[in-house]
């Protein structure tokens, strides 16, 4: 170790919720940490969401560790601005030992013991290494992108700001969950001609017999549910989110209503080839499913409601209200009026910098709660880490309490350890 070498029990990568909450208990517990951010604290709020973008689950369900969602509306859905508010004073009540601006570019295990961390700001030393920074890294975009006409103007969903930033004319929405389906919406709403080509997402009901759909399911228990404990068990992980909204109050985002309003849908791209977009004959199958998913969520309430004698509005399984005509597989560019494109097809993860064997094929980590095989090495924020709400406001808390459990008991081991050695 030399003498420019700093070292710190434990070392957060990633300032957003996730790490915030672990440096909230860290300091609860006072144990010395510092948190590396290559932004800023929770910047992707504010810098990767558009001007419309708002939570799809009620404000109430907002509980990070002593910052409890206290505002007037504890029903609606936090708007972009609002939810940037609600992290700066998670921020200032946390107060981390946060490092800002610093990318963490390289960690391994030293022959020695602890862990090398490498940085922008020069190398330290760690026990403790708690991956913080997401699985969202690397947004992907085809390569059938570069072979479309450089006068296409050509985005991905975590650039989308408003329908003003696109040029004028048709836009082609690739994708179809969360953020295809708002930013379809979105674009639909100020009166742009869209294509969209829909994926595989499911949906779900913002209201139902007169509550919003994610509080029948508090009530119900899914939201407590383990990934030991789902039926996919730990498949649920790879699950698309349901596309559904909390804009101007909350609604369903129903694809085939926008259809009979105008809007193209298609069913999955697959290529661009002599000049034309080709898609899959896949649009009525995804628009089925999608529906299924929907009712079959509706009737386990239905379920719920007379096994304990709840009164609520009766409200009737949902109908198509539009059905898709013979398939369009190719559409050719010229003539389609499309000059932009967003593609709304997801991230990857990237984890290149952190060398420890923790992680799949797919380069997804492998840990149970967060907690890895590789001792010293956690992580949290991912999608079902251990719930549904692992990776959102909900309950990310406490898994960070609970990682930070694990952590406390292994740090007091290692001193243990060195009393006795010594």
């Amino acid at each position: 170790m030399t003498s420019t070498t700093r070292h710190v029990p434990v070392v957060i990568v990633g300032g957003g919720q996730a790490g915030l909450s672990v440096s909230h208990h860290l300091k609860e517990r006072g144990i010395r940490h510092l948190v590396f951010e290559k932004e800023t604290a929770a910047h992707t709020w504010a810098s990767q969401r558009w001007d419309t973008f708002c939570l799809v689950t009620p404000n109430w369900q907002c509980d990070l560790p002593g910052h409890r969602y206290d505002g007037p509306d504890p029903d609606g859905f936090m708007k972009r601005d609002e939810i940037v508010a609600y992290l700066k004073a998670f921020v200032a009540k946390v107060d981390p030992p946060i490092r800002e601006g610093v990318a963490v570019t390289r960690v391994s295990r030293r022959e020695d013991g602890p862990f090398s961390v490498e940085t922008s700001e020069g190398d330290y030393t760690a026990d403790e290494i708690v991956v913080a920074s997401g699985g969202y890294h690397r947004p992907i975009i085809p390569r059938m992108a570069e072979r479309l006409p450089g006068s296409i103007t050509q985005i991905h969903s975590n650039q989308y700001r408003n329908p003003a930033q696109l040029p004028e004319g048709a836009v082609l929405v690739v994708g179809s969950g969360q953020s295809g389906a708002q930013i379809a919406e979105d674009l639909h709403l100020a009166g742009r001609k869209v294509h969209l080509a829909v994926g595989d997402a499911p949906r779900c009901a913002r209201f139902y017999r007169g509550r919003d759909v994610v509080t029948w399911l508090a009530d119900m228990g899914y939201y407590a549910m383990t990934v030991e404990n789902h039926p996919l068990r730990d498949g649920v992980r790879d699950n698309t989110n349901h596309y559904v909204t909390g804009r101007d109050g909350g609604r369903d985002i129903d694809l085939r209503r926008f259809a009979l309003e105008g809007m193209r849908l298609y069913g999955a791209l697959e290529d661009f080839s002599d000049g034309a977009l080709r898609f899959r004959d896949n649009l009525k199958r995804s628009l089925d499913s999608a529906d299924r998913t929907y009712n079959g969520i509706n009737a386990a309430i239905d379920k719920y409601i007379a096994e304990n004698g709840i009164e609520a509005l009766p409200q009737a399984p949902y109908r198509p209200v539009w059905e898709p005509g013979e398939p369009v597989m190719r559409l050719p560019l010229a003539g389609s009026g499309i000059t932009s494109v967003v593609w709304c097809i997801g991230f990857t993860p990237d984890f290149r910098w952190l060398d420890a064997s923790v992680f799949n094929g797919a380069g997804n980590p492998k840990h149970k709660r967060g907690i890895t095989s590789e001792p010293g090495v956690s992580f949290i924020g991912l999608p079902w880490l251990n719930t549904w709400g692992s990776g959102r406001f909900g309950a990310v808390g406490r898994d960070a309490e609970h990682i930070v459990g694990v952590i406390q008991k292994r740090l007091a081991a290692e001193r243990a350890a060195l009393k006795v050695a010594v």
